[in-house]
């Protein structure tokens, strides 16, 4: 939301307010209160709007907080003493017009810029209640290393929320969270996709996930083991703990230069909460089909440690049971109707949210020492899920890989004797998660602040397969097979530092600078030896590997690393007092890819106190990662035409057969990005923002064109030992050799006004429109990715969200809109293609303050139980929409949640 402060735009009106505030202190005179008990959140703007003044107040710290009722014709300083009394908020400062406040006692912080998820002091990181509007504002930390930078006064778009944003939906996950809010945050849902159903990919302003930096406390957090969508490799936002979140900022713009590679679409920067006191709560959902029953669980404590220290901790879980979207497919049916003595299944298959429960942990520390603070955090999180992947037939003639009979080799032995109805593998994962940070930060004389910090952060996924079988081996073969792990490892060590310079300008010149070493270690542990052995049974045409997803091999186990090394320069001047510009250049150099030099140039003018301009233009840069560069992977899918299983195997770009079949050695991505936009504010409440972009990528990462195989060329690959290469029918591999341009507009409206003097109301609508077009290189002779690219996603999304607040009750209604996108087959003999049309979805809830302590909400999401048009292009399979929407295909779901503050 947008600050309140009034400017007084000529000298008559400062030295008139001057005057006035000495003639008749604004604490002298008196007011009529009439406030009822209720939420410090609610309570304080609306006594700024009855008293007159300014309030300032460190919002994101006023949960759990609650004053009492207040009544009368009061003195405003008596009044306010009566309305904080029992709470832990006390004066900071007032002069007579502005009143700060803060928690007692008031956070240390030296505001140094590799720890910008932590309180700044007072003045900084406080929200504006206005007499005008009541509207609240908060000081931003990403982008931007001044200190005293808010929304309004930001050179780049920024998004603050808070933890209730991230709390007003029915997950418990990040990720989904911020489709919710964030119209320009898309995650797809992928079930039954090789792993992607578990590890989702998300997209911010239609780029790649691994082209969005995450941070958590201002530190970089690590990538997934997992290559998603396209070769993907980005950070896993699920296995971040939802209630250990005091809020997120995203900037929406590129700061490559700022933060360094990936950051091409933007920065999320999560901030762990340490606000003191004890918080929990419970959650129950259920999708209107009676599916999908998830619990959700957690627990937060924080203390104060000394002179403004704090020890935090939480806790989080949930358990969430499988959705089924499904209907028979056409081949089981015409197999049952053939062979009316056995029993199959109905459905074959499942196609929906897999079976998943998680386990995540959070702990967040600060220590003053002397004129020194010292600090860490640490997020732990463990899980598992299990989901279907595609029906095999039990035909010997139309499923010969894997029900066909070779007596010589197996004399006597048919795979209908094990599997009589034909068999649905299980895919799952169990995967661990860590990151800590530690470091030591202060400041030398009133002028400079320095960090110094560490981070090591680790993401291991185990992939098993369970009901399947490798053919191959006959009768030895297990059921059950270990696939393997693959692992991502990261150390990161960061010296930063900012001066403030007096230079005779506006303010103090802000200087920020720093060095960065990073190491990415990528590992892949080999599985069982069943899961990609070679079986005697190969030779008669017998399947080889774990039927479904062979496992990773001993020739494919190995390590693989990569160094890199970053110094950077960041300025930012206000030349007047409307006129402010910043600049950033950033030197990197990686191992493999030599060194880049990015950049980045904003500014921002204000027109009037209330409205301003901005601007800015940055070069950006990512670099492969070891796994995309190493790693190689064995895929099956089913063709909805012929309903054959394929198999598709992805080579390194370094295989000899890639490289003689066209493959490149992988480089690094660059990209340039442009952005204008305006920002405004009201003294009724409203304020907003709009702002264009446009992003050329080029060398952009993606995978090849899908090259059919040759005999020879099969066995080229059988003799190099890549596992299941016998069953290969194509391979493809990892390139970027093609470019992107991506143009969008955001547009963010946010209303927020008290009403019938005890209530509130605050209104929010967000609207993106995000256009990608490949611009050139391979893909252009590639039909298939070239649609996805430019039609997989909607181009245009709106969320709008109205809150009406009157104590004891909270009641909101969200609208969620996704325009029409297209999705593919992924058909080995030819690709189909569907439009879908927009979807709307609305939400509602209420939410019932039992007490100061206890709250419970009753909610729906998609409550009016719309899903989109079906996926007739995967009818055949069984599959009932689209698995790549991205959106919630599983129709509308109710839950209630108790929340707990002590």
């Amino acid at each position: 939301m947008i600050v309140m402060i009034k400017k007084y735009g000529s000298f008559f009106a400062l030295c008139s307010t001057a005057l006035m505030g000495w003639a008749v202190p604004a604490w002298a005179q008196s007011a009529h209160f009439d406030l009822a008990a209720q939420p410090a959140v609610r309570s304080i703007p609306l006594f700024a709007q009855q008293a007159g003044i300014q309030i300032l107040a460190p919002t994101d710290q006023l949960d759990g907080i609650s004053t009492a009722a207040l009544q009368g014709d009061l003195d405003r300083q008596q009044a306010l003493a009566r309305l904080l009394k029992g709470t832990p908020l006390v004066v900071a400062s007032d002069d007579g017009h502005t009143v700060v406040l803060k928690l007692a006692p008031t956070p240390v912080s030296t505001g140094a810029p590799a720890r910008k998820a932590q309180a700044a002091p007072a003045p900084a990181e406080v929200q504006v209640a206005d007499a005008a509007g009541g509207s609240l504002d908060e000081v931003v930390v990403t982008g931007t290393r001044d200190r005293g930078r808010t929304q309004f006064t930001t050179m780049t778009p920024v998004d603050v929320l808070s933890a209730k944003d991230l709390q007003d939906g029915a997950s418990n996950q990040l990720l989904e969270n911020l489709t919710q809010v964030i119209p320009g945050f898309n995650v797809q849902k992928l079930p039954s996709s090789d792993g992607g159903q578990f590890i989702r990919p998300a997209h911010l302003r239609g780029l790649s996930p691994d082209q969005t930096l995450v941070l958590i406390n201002g530190k970089r957090f690590h990538r997934t083991a997992y290559l998603g969508t396209r070769g993907a490799q980005g950070p896993d936002l699920a296995q971040i703990p939802d209630f250990a979140i005091g809020r997120v900022e995203v900037l929406r713009d590129g700061a490559s230069a700022q933060y360094g590679s990936d950051a091409i679409a933007g920065v999320i920067n999560i901030q762990l909460d340490d606000r003191p006191g004890v918080y929990g709560y419970m959650q129950g959902s259920q999708y209107y089909a009676g599916d999908g029953t998830t619990w959700n669980g957690g627990l937060r404590g924080a203390t104060e440690i000394g002179d403004g220290g704090h020890l935090m901790a939480t806790a989080e879980w949930s358990d969430g049971t499988l959705t089924s979207r499904t209907h028979q497919r056409d081949d089981a049916k015409a197999f049952q109707a053939a062979n009316p003595q056995l029993t199959i299944a109905n459905p074959v298959q499942r196609w929906g949210r897999p079976d998943e429960s998680s386990y995540h942990y959070a702990v967040d520390g600060l220590l003053p020492v002397g004129a020194v603070e010292l600090y860490g955090f640490m997020t732990i999180a463990t899980g598992e899920g299990m989901n279907d992947i595609n029906w095999r037939i039990p035909d010997p003639k139309s499923n010969a890989s894997v029900y066909g009979l070779a007596p010589k080799v197996f004399p006597g032995w048919d795979l209908r004797s094990v599997y009589p109805d034909g068999f649905t593998p299980k895919e799952g994962i169990k995967y661990t998660d860590y990151q800590a940070a530690w470091g030591a930060r202060g400041h030398i004389g009133s002028d400079l602040d320095w960090d110094l910090s560490g981070t090591y952060g680790e993401n291991e996924s185990r992939f098993f397969l369970n009901n399947s079988i490798n053919a191959s081996l006959g009768p030895t073969s297990p059921y059950n097979f270990n696939l393997g792990t693959q692992r991502q490892d990261e150390f990161n060590l960061n010296a930063d530092g900012v001066y403030r310079l007096d230079a005779g300008l506006d303010e103090p010149l802000n200087i920020a600078f720093g060095a960065e070493r990073r190491l990415e270690i990528y590992t892949v542990e080999a599985g069982d030896t069943a899961s990609y052995q070679v079986g005697p049974g190969a030779a008669a045409g017998l399947a080889s590997g774990a039927n479904g997803f062979p496992g990773f091999s001993n020739l494919q186990a190995g390590s693989w690393y990569q160094t890199s090394y970053a110094g950077y320069l960041d300025m930012e001047a206000k030349l007047t007092p409307d006129w402010t510009v910043g600049a950033a250049g950033r030197y990197e150099t990686y191992s493999g890819f030599g060194d880049k030099m990015t950049y980045k140039a904003s500014t921002r003018y204000e027109i009037t106190p209330d409205l301003a301009l901005r601007a800015s233009y940055s070069t950006g840069f990512r670099a492969p990662t070891p796994g995309q560069i190493n790693s190689l992977s064995t895929s099956q899918g089913l063709d909805t035409k012929t309903l054959q299983l394929f198999t598709s195997g992805r080579l390194s770009p370094d295989n000899p057969l890639a490289v003689a079949l066209g493959a490149k050695p992988l480089s690094p991505e660059t990209s340039r990005n442009y952005s204008l936009g305006a920002v405004w504010r009201t003294d009724v409440g409203l304020s907003g923002s709009v702002d264009a972009y446009q992003v050329d990528v080029d060398h952009r990462f993606s995978s090849s064109p899908t090259i059919n195989l040759t005999a020879a060329q099969k066995a080229q690959l059988v003799a190099q030992g890549v596992p299941g290469a016998d069953n290969f029918t194509s391979v493809y591999w990892f390139t970027n050799d093609f470019n992107t341009r991506t143009q969008g507009l955001d547009v963010v409206l946010d209303y927020t006004q008290p009403v019938f003097d005890t209530a509130r109301i605050d209104m929010k609508l967000a609207y993106n429109h995000n256009l990608t077009m490949v611009t050139g290189g391979s893909l252009n002779a590639n039909p298939t990715q070239k649609v996805l690219y430019e039609q997989g996603l909607p181009k245009n999304n709106i969320t709008g969200s109205l809150t009406y607040s009157d104590n004891p009750f909270d009641y909101q209604v969200r609208v969620r809109y996704y325009g029409g996108w297209t999705d593919s087959s992924g058909n080995s003999t030819g690709d189909i293609f569907q439009t879908f049309d927009g979807i709307t979805f609305v939400d509602l809830s209420v939410t019932y303050h039992i007490t100061d302590n206890l709250a419970v909400k009753v909610a729906g999401e998609n409550i009016f139980d719309t899903y989109p048009a079906k996926a007739v292009y995967q009818a055949s399979r069984g599959i009932e929409y689209s698995r790549n929407a991205p959106y919630d295909t599983y129709g509308g779901r109710y839950y209630v949640r108790f929340n707990a503050a002590f």
